[in-house]
């Protein structure tokens, strides 16, 4: 059979399968067979599937590395010191998890091959990570070695359960062809099923379209590949750029893009969605923006575009008093009517005066207050990463499983230089938001640090910090 015929069969349709490769899975369930010495069905898993831990073997400045990956996972250490690596790797997990090609991933290889890695007789160099993940299939290792020189693709992946059974393994046969032999374990009379897989895409993504399910063994492949999908898939990488967000955008409906570029816009369609919601947001630029901060808000221009701002007072408010600062001026809700600190003039904190209602009063038509673009460039990272803690995937610009229910999801921030441009003010606040957040579950942020974020993060409950100074 030749290498075309081969890459036909084996990957022609990986993308396709890659996209729809996760199903719903079983959270209650115990795995086929497994019982205690006792005999007794042991206690079903944690329902929400999630990484736990993060192995870079051999990647970029990183040499067997492993990293533990809580809730909230702040990483810090000198400049060089490999924390937006770390990152890099995650993300690329994530995107190989949710069907990613692997030159879509890992657009410069050669950057991620440690340095002074010496190849082998045919020259070949390449770089190793894997992660952990936990949930209703137990401990699921993935580790993947992939081939950077002379030409991208994997050359090796395995898929281990918390037993050390190996689940899955590939392996590069035969250099000439764009396959990787695949093995998986059966509990039939055969040890294992074997067949050729595409080297540009993650193995395990393709497996729930091509394990059949029909003994324990399978069944238990296809609960660790899902299990592993599900935690890496759903991921949102952040980097809010302030020199993009401060122009006025067009109010097109639209998921909060990387950069937050489009906040402006995001904030003018979610602000009535969720009371509760934005009021805590408030609360967060009251504690951490400048001057007195009644709302946040967000105003249609003349010309059709919106732009976002901070309602400085009520309405019918004369403006703050000389000498106000942050958390000067009135008490919060004083001559407002505002429930938890958001809000105008009106009860419940909900359309208190102001054009399109939410946040505070207005002048003359127009929304009294502070426009977005004056504010400098760590207000707008503390605001912008605010928002992102507290929506989600419906707001966020994130592939999420349809296929798989809500509630057995959880979605990861990925936020490289987290506290970029923020006092010690500003990122204890913000720390302690992202703490609270993570703490139901739902959502889990992984991020990158410097002195005055991980200061913040040593002192906030809930928070792992992962020094890499040498």
């Amino acid at each position: 059979m030749d290498s075309t015929t081969t890459r036909d069969r084996a990957g022609g349709d990986a993308a396709r399968d890659a996209r729809h490769a996760v199903r719903a899975a079983r959270p209650t369930r115990p795995l086929p067979g497994a019982r205690r010495p006792d005999g007794a069905v042991p206690a079903a898993r944690p329902v929400r599937p999630v990484v736990t831990e993060l192995r870079l073997s051999a990647f970029r400045s990183h040499r067997g590395a492993v990293f533990p990956i809580g809730p909230l996972t702040l990483f810090t250490g000198p400049s060089g010191s490999g924390k937006s690596a770390a990152l890099q790797a995650y993300e690329a997990l994530a995107g190989l998890g949710a069907g990613a090609a692997l030159d879509t991933v890992f657009p410069d290889p050669g950057a991620c091959v440690p340095e002074g890695a010496p190849a082998d007789a045919q020259g070949r160099r390449g770089f190793r990570v894997g992660c952990t993940t936990d949930g209703p299939a137990g401990p699921v290792r993935l580790d993947l070695a992939v081939q950077a020189e002379p030409r991208l693709r994997v050359v090796g992946e395995r898929l281990t359960g918390g037993d050390g059974r190996t689940l899955l393994a590939t392996a590069l046969r035969d250099p000439g062809r764009r396959s990787v032999h695949a093995e998986w374990y059966t509990s039939g009379p055969a040890p294992a099923t074997r067949a050729p897989l595409p080297d540009d895409r993650l193995a395990t993504a393709l497996l729930p379209l091509r394990v059949a399910g029909k003994d324990d063994g399978q069944l238990r492949v296809l609960a660790a590949a899902e299990q592993t999908l599900m935690a890496l898939r759903s991921v949102f990488a952040c980097d809010p750029r302030p020199s993009l967000m401060r122009a006025p955008v067009a109010p097109v409906e639209g998921r909060l893009r990387r950069g937050c570029d489009n906040l402006a816009e995001v904030l003018h369609r979610t602000r009535a969605d969720c009371a509760r919601r934005h009021a805590r947001l408030v609360a967060l630029a009251r504690a951490g923006c400048a001057g007195p901060v009644r709302g946040v808000d967000a105003e249609t221009l003349p010309d059709g575009t919106v732009r976002a701002l901070l309602v400085r007072h009520a309405a019918g408010d004369g403006g703050p008093g000389p000498g106000a600062g942050r958390g000067a001026g009135r008490p919060p809700g004083a001559g407002t009517g505002a429930v938890g600190g958001f809000g105008g003039a009106a009860a419940g904190g909900v359309g208190g005066g102001a054009v399109r209602g939410v946040g505070g009063g207005a002048v003359g038509g127009r929304i009294a207050g502070t426009p977005l673009d004056r504010l400098g460039d760590g207000e707008l990272r503390y605001l912008a990463l605010g928002l992102v803690l507290l929506t989600g995937p419906g707001v966020l610009a994130v592939d999420q499983p349809a296929e798989v229910p809500g509630p057995m999801q959880a979605l990861t921030v990925l936020a490289d230089g987290f506290d970029r441009g923020l006092d010690a003010r500003q990122a204890h606040e913000l720390t302690a938001l992202a703490a609270a957040i993570c703490a139901d579950g739902h959502m889990r942020l992984i991020g990158a640090v410097g002195e005055t974020g991980a200061g913040a993060a040593r002192a906030c409950p809930g928070a792992t910090v992962v020094d890499l100074t040498p």
